[in-house]
């Protein structure tokens, strides 16, 4: 039956919200305290919370009533308060999904929370499955009292330590509001078992049996160990999977347990929660409004990623406008098309509104014959002038056609959406998808991040726009147009990672691939040959080094991987100028090494010399006996992927 979860959400990620006990802890409420008696002392603290959620991105919010059963309620001499406690928690819940509802910022839902009794049943205590049922039923009469839009929409039995606890509690549910959605959740141990011994599978057949709508995993020790319980649990049921994990298991700091995982540990789970099939997803002890936040924009990145005109799993789309051949979109789409081998050079915005510099590399490097100009989106965190502004000027005032960088860090979904339709709509033809460099490594450290999506994300964002569909998947007329391309590190530690984010990056529409600087050339063949099965043209980044300096920088700063060898050449240089010598000497033997081997090259300019990447490319470009006046704007240009 689980069509009664399907009429309220569909098939779509649903995200739940946090842990109240650890919100109501702090804010000062002593762990002595019954938590769920706030709901009648101290409403509006209680009400603060869930808005708190609510405002983060939560769309279920669950009832502070995860203890409001009468056995648990008795050891404060409140076992007579069973329905005033869980009328008021279904009072407070509606009043913050109403007010989100006044400020027109969405729809949102109650959920009753149904804890375990806190004791132990037949055989192991004297408690009668009888009579945990009728504790359960008292505490769900109260939850669903008023009816549809008064009491809850769905209720949720959580961290259920034992099965036939569970199915008291279903039996109960089925007994008192047969109509009403319910999700059955256990909690495991460490090595993923029920706390009564049961196996996730054994669990996932009797949840299902007992008449869940939707089953899952809650608490235990953390995301690590639900995920293992989930998967066992998606090969034995059809039912919907939700799944709510502590941040970890608690640390005693200075006499308080602290939850230790962060926010963007909880996100990265939060992205296998939904590979391995997970509908539900929300947190239990330790998880806060920060970490709800993180889990959201996860959530987006994969749904973007869900949407891809290609996807194999989606139906066709027979409103979309596909987008031309790549070599009719560009210049630089025909010389990727046509296998010509293609030279590109950076050029980083300027700090202020001045570009004239910038302009005037950009005029020289024209001439001299480089195929495109490639501008960084506000690399290493800094705040510089926009680079699609920087991009169109350098195409109308110089003639070269750019590439534009385009991070996630600043803009939600509907800015990307914005940014990239004006871009196309200037003569912008060319852009890189990238994560973006967060926010902390910059000059404003406090400045905050958005990263409603990645750049696997972004990148099917761009292909969608392309195919002339918006990201809600409806038509814009006209295609975007524009070449698609990722970004690669060959040199980053975890390897396989990177390989499996590049496979999705192709999977998700990118044409080509320009990679981070290089300056080991085995890190970069090795990696070749690990993308083999989903290949497509790449571009190496060549960074010359001007000092040995420049080299630590790149090596322990950046994390680019830089062969000892390399370092000593820099280390043995007498000058600066020498230094500056051997960084070029060594970019072009990288150049003529890895030529064989990618499509092109994108040569950053250190420092703003534009003659020194021009230099560096004398072996493939017509014009570079000429030369200029070198410029002196600061700048890396390296990005996170």
């Amino acid at each position: 039956m689980a069509n009664r979860l399907h009429n309220l959400f569909g098939n779509r990620t649903v995200l739940f919200d946090g842990a109240m006990g650890t919100m109501l802890y702090a804010r000062g409420i002593f762990i002595n305290r019954c938590y769920d008696e706030l709901n009648l002392s101290q409403p509006e603290l209680v009400r603060s919370i869930h808005e708190e959620y609510l405002q983060t991105g939560a769309e279920v919010i669950e009832t502070n009533t995860f203890g409001g059963n009468s056995f648990r309620l008795a050891r404060y001499g409140l076992q007579d308060q069973v329905a005033a406690i869980n009328k008021a928690g279904v009072r407070i819940a509606r009043q913050a999904v109403d007010q989100l509802k006044d400020k027109q910022a969405g729809t949102a839902w109650v959920a009753g929370s149904v804890g375990p009794l806190g004791i132990h049943l037949e055989p192991l205590g004297k408690t009668s499955l009888e009579e945990a049922r009728t504790a359960f039923a008292e505490q769900i009469r109260g939850l669903v009292a008023g009816g549809p839009g008064v009491g809850v929409d769905l209720l949720v039995i959580e961290t259920m330590p034992a099965l036939n606890e569970a199915e008291q509690a279903l039996l109960a549910t089925r007994e008192i509001a047969p109509d009403i959605p319910v999700m059955a959740m256990v909690t495991v141990d460490e090595d993923a078992l029920c706390l009564d011994g049961a196996t996730p599978e054994i669990a996932a057949a009797k949840l299902t049996a007992w008449g869940a709508d939707a089953i899952g995993v809650n608490c235990s020790t953390g995301p690590a160990t639900v995920l293992t319980a989930i998967e066992c649990m998606a090969a034995e049921s059809s039912l919907p999977l939700v799944v709510m994990p502590n941040a970890g298991m608690p640390r005693a700091v200075d006499g308080r347990n602290i939850y230790l995982c962060s926010p963007e540990y909880m996100a990265s789970f939060t992205r296998k929660f939904l590979k391995a099939g997970v509908q539900f997803i929300g947190g239990c002890c330790g998880t806060t409004p920060n970490h709800i936040r993180a889990m959201k924009s996860a959530t987006r990145a994969v749904e973007a990623q869900k949407v891809s005109p290609t996807h194999t799993s989606r139906a066709p789309i027979v409103t979309e406008t596909p987008p031309a051949p790549l070599e009719e979109r560009s210049r630089l789409g025909r010389l990727v098309h046509d296998g010509k081998f293609v030279a590109m050079v950076e050029i980083v915005p300027p700090k202020g509104i001045d570009c004239s510099k910038e302009l005037a590399g950009a005029s020289l490097l024209a001439d001299l014959g480089i195929d495109v100009i490639n501008v960084p989106d506000s690399p290493r965190a800094s705040a510089r002038m926009s680079a699609q502004s920087l991009c169109i000027q350098i195409q109308q005032k110089t003639g070269i056609e750019t590439i534009l960088h385009y991070t996630c860090r600043d803009r939600n979904v509907l800015s990307i959406q914005s940014d990239l339709l004006g871009a196309s709509s200037i003569g912008l033809k060319n852009i890189l998808c990238l994560t973006g460099d967060p926010p902390k490594l910059g000059n404003y450290p406090d400045a905050t991040a958005v990263f409603d999506v990645d750049a696997i994300g972004l990148v099917n964002i761009v292909n969608r726009l392309n195919h002339g569909l918006d990201i809600g998947g409806n038509p814009i007329g006209a295609s975007t147009g524009f070449s698609i391309a990722c970004a690669a590190n060959p040199g980053v530690p975890d390897i396989d990672n990177e390989v499996r984010r590049f496979a999705y990056k192709v999977e998700a529409g990118a044409e080509y691939a320009i990679t981070q600087p290089v300056f080991d050339l085995r890190v970069l063949e090795a990696f070749l040959k690990r993308i083999e099965g989903f290949r497509i043209p790449v571009i190496a980044g060549i960074w010359p080094l001007t000092s040995l300096r420049n080299a630590e920088f790149m090596k322990n700063d950046l994390r680019v991987s830089v062969p000892d060898s390399i370092m000593l050449r820099m280390q043995q240089t007498p000058t600066p100028e020498a230094a500056r010598a051997e960084g070029i000497l060594i970019a072009q033997e990288m150049l003529e090494t890895a030529r064989p081997m990618v499509q092109g090259v994108q040569v950053s300019a250190p420092f703003g010399r534009y003659t020194v990447a021009a230099e560096v490319l004398a072996s493939v470009l017509p014009g570079t006996t000429k030369t200029a006046k070198q410029d002196t704007t600061e700048g890396t240009g390296v990005g996170k992927l």
